[in-house]
Parts: structure tokens; C-alpha cells; sequence
């Protein structure tokens, strides 16, 4: 999800399969969805947005998740009212700040806008750095 040109990126299918993983109906299915969205989407919003035709499960839908997460696939970000939203992980993405919206909830990333470097005090170690921008959209503003 990028603020900018959105670029091709290969299909469900072939990023899926490129994890060596099984490729099931549920997780192509979700990947697909967050693949096609310009934000990033709550689980609530992942639900809604299958349909009934790809309809899964509470549970399916975060065990999915968790799973693209942690096959890099996707990322995820906690919002304002501390929903966690996914968004696909795209192949240019490094490391990048979000946006959120106060108004709508929206969430964008912001591939222009990297996290900093952290100076920790000796003998920490950081496993991540979050940095999100909080305004009004667009739409909102």
C-alpha cells in the first residue's frame, strides 16, 4: 500500500506458493483481498470484504493473517482505537511509517517516510520501531 503509483505486483497465487507453504483457499483468498485494497484493512473489514462466496470464519480469517504476517507477506499496524489493520507487504517495501486518519480510522502507508534510526541505552535491543502520523485524510480534512 503505497501513497504513491501503486506498481504490478505477481498474483496471489505466485507469492503464496513462492513461501514453499500450502496454498489454501482461505489464504489466497485474504491475501487477494488485502492485495486489491488501497488501505489497510481490519479483520472486521477483511470479513466483510470476502463475501459469501469466500466467506471463513472468525478464526480462519486471524490464523491467516498471523500467517502472512509472519511469511512477510503482510504487515500489520495498530490504529488510533487500537484495531490491528493489515495491508500487503509489498515486494519495494522496506521499512515505513503509516498514516491515520482521526476521522474515518483510515490507514495508508507512507513509503516516502522511513523510521529513524533509535539510540538505545546499552545492552537493549529494538525489534521494531513504529512511527505513525496522525491526522485527517482527504476525505475528512
Amino acid at each position: 500500500m503505497s501513497a504513491g503509483p501503486a506498481k504490478a505486483i505477481p498474483s496471489a497465487s505466485a507469492r503464496l506458493r513462492a513461501t514453499g507453504e500450502r496454498i489454501t483457499p482461505a489464504r489466497a483468498a485474504v491475501f487477494a483481498l488485502l492485495r486489491d485494497s488501497a488501505r489497510a484493512l481490519s479483520h472486521q473489514e477483511i470479513e466483510s470484504g470476502l463475501g459469501r462466496a469466500n466467506a471463513l470464519d472468525r478464526v480462519t480469517v486471524y490464523r491467516v493473517l498471523e500467517w502472512l504476517v509472519d511469511q512477510g507477506l503482510a504487515h500489520k499496524v495498530a490504529g488510533l482505537d487500537r484495531v490491528w489493520r493489515f495491508s500487503i507487504a509489498r515486494e519495494t517495501h522496506g521499512r515505513h511509517a503509516h498514516f491515520q486518519c482521526i476521522g474515518c480510522g483510515k490507514v495508508v502507508c507512507l513509503s516516502d517516510v522511513a523510521p529513524r534510526r533509535v539510540t538505545l541505552p546499552r545492552g537493549f535491543r529494538s525489534e521494531r520501531v513504529d512511527v505513525t502520523v496522525k491526522g485527517r485524510c482527504a476525505e475528512c480534512a
